[in-house]
């Protein structure tokens, strides 16, 4: 992506929900009464922090008391200024990169266990013979029942080389074994693609980071060998990630000069618009983009670029509505700060924040049937209010997933994906008899 596409300078990696950008102190002009103001305030905070050290009932670290106060400020603001300690910072930084060291493992909270969904295919966990629906309930001798599923995430994962011992409870034996494994570099991979059949090929995204772009040009390379005469993109349950690989996969779908997104923020220096120069593109091919409530931030510019230069048609169900943007900022002692400091717009100048993106064509899932709950435990105390992964994994119930290998897509399954796939047939066709269908239109009207 060249960076005279847009104005202004960029620097580091963009992210759409985790924006890097150069910040600039001088936009901002306060007067003297407003600066004696906040040191007023700063005074009062700190009286209160010396108060607590001195005189509450328990010791308390310093550092807890002034992180819990940086995050009581910044919910004051919007849902998505957070601070970030420095575990979850690296995690942050982890999650967009797209490698690190682990086992190889996809993990859930299942009846409050820590359970094995699957292993990753050639890595440590999969050599080893880990199982779909093993049970870890200890690494390195502590159990994991007492951990968050974070905590669990943070002591799998390690430095390459390094070992790390599990014990396993396998449905058939009677007691836990130990597994020790040595870890490796493990790839995530954010796009997985697959040939459908009837000349239709399906790419799902499930995150944008560092290696997207990359991957979907393998994807494309497949897609032409195989002939493919139509394509279906799957952007269901993406949540976001990395700003320049939004652009860099919308620009693979659209035409040299085309606007993707541009931003609006309080000051200047955010105001930044992204237009399309791409370098490898996919066939202009009949296509579809599949969309839901969970298709948020980074997967939002895709599709709402696409929709509005009507390069594709969207189908599911409205989009989550995140069109803020967020400058991450590196703290001194390796802690965060997730900023929003703009707001995108698609090319028409939609803004999509609250509000999502309506597809072309609704299509909602079946509903699910009941599933009976038991009833909490009586010594369960976690809050209802705290999310999955802030909760013991003994207090979970977990979630829904299932358990074992699974395909790229299920089509059988999927309502989405099939009518998708009607829609594709149905525009070749009219595509294949487009001058007589042209014909037959004007004479009707």
């Amino acid at each position: 992506m060249n960076a005279g596409r847009h104005r202004g300078v960029v620097k580091g990696v963009v992210v759409a929900g985790t924006l890097l950008l150069l910040l600039l102190t001088g936009g901002v002009q306060h007067s003297t009464s407003a600066i004696e103001d906040t040191y007023e305030k700063l005074k009062v905070f700190s009286e209160i922090l010396s108060l607590v050290q001195s005189n509450y009932v328990d010791e308390v670290q310093s550092k807890e008391l002034v992180y819990g106060a940086i995050k009581g400020m910044l919910e004051t603001l919007d849902p998505h200024t957070s601070f970030m300690t420095p575990e979850a910072f690296r995690e942050m930084q982890v999650e967009t990169h797209g490698s690190f060291g682990g086992l190889g493992i996809e993990i859930t909270v299942k009846d409050r266990l820590l359970t094995v969904v699957a292993p990753i295919e050639g890595t440590p966990a999969d050599r080893a013979g880990i199982q779909p629906g093993d049970r870890i309930v200890r690494i390195e001798g502590q159990v994991t029942k007492d951990m968050t599923l974070m905590e669990a995430v943070r002591k799998l994962r390690g430095p390459k080389g390094s070992k790390v011992t599990i014990s396993i409870l396998r449905e058939g034996q009677p007691e836990p074994f130990d597994v020790t494994l040595v870890r490796e570099v493990i790839e995530i991979r954010s796009v997985r693609h697959k040939e459908l059949g009837d000349g239709i090929y399906y790419i799902r995204v499930s995150s944008f980071q560092d290696r997207t772009t990359r991957d979907l040009e393998r994807a494309a390379e497949q897609l032409r060998k195989l002939g493919t005469s139509a394509l279906i993109l799957d952007l269901r349950n993406d949540p976001g990630g990395l700003l320049n690989q939004a652009v860099s996969v919308s620009e693979m779908f659209l035409d040299k000069g085309q606007l993707i997104v541009y931003t609006q923020g309080r000051s200047k220096n955010q105001d930044l618009r992204f237009t399309a120069d791409p370098s490898n593109t996919f066939p202009k091919l009949p296509m579809v983009v599949l969309v839901n409530g969970g298709s948020a931030s980074a997967s939002e510019i895709v599709a709402g670029a696409l929709q509005d230069w009507k390069r594709a048609v969207l189908l599911g169900t409205k989009t989550f509505g995140k069109g803020s943007v967020q400058t991450v900022i590196p703290l001194s002692d390796g802690s965060g700060l997730r900023l929003t400091t703009a707001k995108y717009f698609t090319p028409k100048g939609r803004s999509i924040h609250g509000t999502g993106i309506t597809p072309d064509i609704v299509v909602e899932l079946p509903r699910p049937e009941t599933v009976q709950r038991r009833p909490e435990r009586p010594d369960q105390t976690a809050a209802p209010a705290e999310r999955p992964r802030e909760q013991r994994i003994g207090d979970q119930e977990g979630e829904n997933v299932e358990i074992g290998r699974r395909d790229v897509v299920n089509v059988e399954k999927d309502v989405q994906l099939q009518r998708a796939m009607e829609l594709l047939k149905a525009m070749r066709i009219l595509e294949k008899n487009g001058p007589d269908t042209k014909g037959v239109a004007k004479t009707a009207g």
